[in-house]
């Protein structure tokens, strides 16, 4: 299978999903990933050329559509956590799930991939990031106490969210089956975010023999190795026999969505653990120009065929 491209890179240029797929078709692509971004009126123009055979739609990030009542800005990912204790929240996620599941299955596509909420706690990720570069380092005496406090503070709190993110998936799974779509978990950017490395095993094991997976995003994987967590190589070995899809995308340093060949992320590394039917999805983001976008897709597609 190709290279798709991620309608994040260019849908809040357009307000209609005719002009998103042509410039995406100009720039000598068959198939896209739908962000979660995208207003139903979008989805709608999408679906049509689908029908048309214009473009074909591998995978769809929750929500797609737009949830009701929030605009496009509003509906990012974690807009409803699929983790959250207020029972009322995390039917709403539910909810904008299953029609995340219901759009996949219109336009034909293969998989939704899931956030799967956070933990409620003060997210200090980019607090981290700042010892990257400077104050020091990751080895300074400073940057150790705030890891320290990260863990300790997501440790505390982090039960009741989990189990509240399984409960979720058990309501998802057996309605996504039933449409044969497949769910992709994503590791996560945030250290707040769920399922941490560790935890992706006790989701996935759970739902062993379902239609959940794991979901790779590069950058995300990359980012945590290089603030000292884990290292990005582990995700690969321990997840690949649940490998479904890829948003590849590069990073430099602490910044990611980078178009490949724009970092320091050697893309060669997934080569052994991309199969025939892995769904390869471009995420780049904007300032990413067309010239780059092309670069990074024929780039990728002379490294995995």
């Amino acid at each position: 299978m190709g290279i798709s491209l991620s309608t994040a890179w260019n849908a809040f240029r357009y307000n209609n999903g005719k002009e998103i797929i042509r410039e995406i078709k100009d720039l000598g692509f068959s198939a896209v990933e739908l962000s979660f971004n995208l207003t139903e009126g979008i989805v709608r123009d999408i679906a049509r050329l689908t029908e048309e055979k214009q473009i074909s739609v591998r995978s769809l990030h929750n929500y797609c559509p737009v949830p009701e009542g929030l605009n496009r800005e509003e509906a990012l990912p974690d807009c409803y956590s699929l983790s959250s204790l207020d029972p009322e929240q995390r039917q709403k996620a539910v909810k904008y799930t299953k029609i995340s599941i219901d759009t996949a299955f219109r336009l034909k596509a293969e998989a939704v991939v899931l956030h799967c909420g956070r933990v409620e706690i003060p997210d200090r990720t980019r607090e981290l990031c700042i010892f990257y570069h400077d104050n020091g380092g990751l080895s300074s005496a400073p940057a150790l106490r705030l890891k320290d406090k990260m863990c300790r503070e997501r440790e505390e709190k982090i039960s009741g969210h989990l189990g509240a993110a399984l409960r979720s998936l058990e309501e998802l799974v057996d309605y996504a089956a039933r449409l044969k779509v497949k769910l992709g978990i994503e590791n996560r950017f945030y250290f707040r975010e769920i399922p941490s490395f560790e935890e992706m095993a006790k989701v996935l094991e759970r739902f062993q023999g379902a239609n959940v997976f794991y979901w790779h995003d590069t950058g995300h994987a990359q980012l945590w190795e290089n603030l000292g967590f884990v290292r990005h190589q582990d995700y690969l070995e321990r997840y690949q026999q649940y490998l479904l899809g890829l948003h590849l995308h590069d990073i430099k340093g602490i910044q990611d969505h980078l178009a490949p060949g724009a970092g320091d992320f050697d893309f060669s590394v997934l080569k052994p653990y991309i199969k025939k039917d892995t769904i390869k999805t471009l995420e780049a983001h904007y300032p990413a120009g067309p010239r780059e976008i092309v670069r990074a897709r024929e780039f990728l597609e002379g490294l995995y065929g």
